[in-house]
């Protein structure tokens, strides 16, 4: 098995994605990309993918089509996972998920962890199965990782609170984009979109995705 060159422009930084874990993710968010091509086969693990030579000085998203840390992926997954990323030790690693609270037991504290906090909101209708932000929020603040938090696709949120919660996770970097699948999602104005960017500034650093230009392409016409 071969690496799979990152082709997203979230993470500038990832070099290549790997997958163990495959088929329908237990979060059912309703607007994963994954719905696309359909019903999904049943979650499963991919033992092929342990024969992947994850080579070195690769910056490697781990478990970017599924979340490794959700409820239904068994604990011998993760750790056949997590081993195998320890014997190519001259790499970095970056696991994501919206269930920090497994997360953080479970990966070893030199590796990079991603949440994903789409708004301070709960919209159970559109999360589903995911943990509520705000519990998300309060396992992110516990871990010892190097964090990252991904806003993507943002919802319409309340500015006060989100910042605040943001900043109680203490991340290294921010990531922000949009829906890009058409969902009809909540959303928040151009000017709310910016007017958190720059909170957000003040304590961590940015990255705006792509597709983020459409809310805000318009402000302030």
């Amino acid at each position: 098995m071969s690496l799979n060159k990152s082709t997203g422009n979230m993470y500038e930084f990832v070099t290549h994605t790997w997958n163990t874990v495959k088929g329908e993710c237990y979060h059912d968010c309703s607007y994963c990309y994954m719905k696309r091509w359909g019903k999904l086969n049943p979650i499963r693990f991919d033992e092929k993918e342990l024969k992947t030579d994850l080579g070195k000085n690769n910056f490697i998203f781990v478990g970017s089509s599924n979340d490794l840390f959700a409820e239904d992926v068994p604990q011998e997954w993760i750790d056949k996972t997590i081993n195998h990323c320890k014997n190519f030790r001259k790499n970095d690693y970056l696991f994501q998920t919206k269930n920090p609270m497994r997360l953080g037991k479970l990966l070893p504290p030199q590796y990079k962890a991603c949440v994903t906090l789409e708004t301070n909101r709960h919209y159970p209708e559109i999360m589903q199965n995911s943990p509520k932000p705000k519990d998300r929020v309060m396992a992110a603040c516990r871990m010892a990782h190097e964090l990252y938090i991904t806003i993507e696709p943002i919802m319409d949120f309340d500015i006060d609170e989100f910042v605040m919660m943001l900043k109680s996770c203490k991340p290294k970097q921010v990531n922000i984009g949009a829906d890009s699948g058409n969902h009809k999602l909540p959303e928040p104005s151009s000017e709310k979109v910016l007017q958190l960017i720059e909170e957000l500034k003040t304590f961590t650093t940015i990255h705006k995705k792509r597709n983020l230009g459409r809310l805000t392409k318009n402000a302030g016409k």
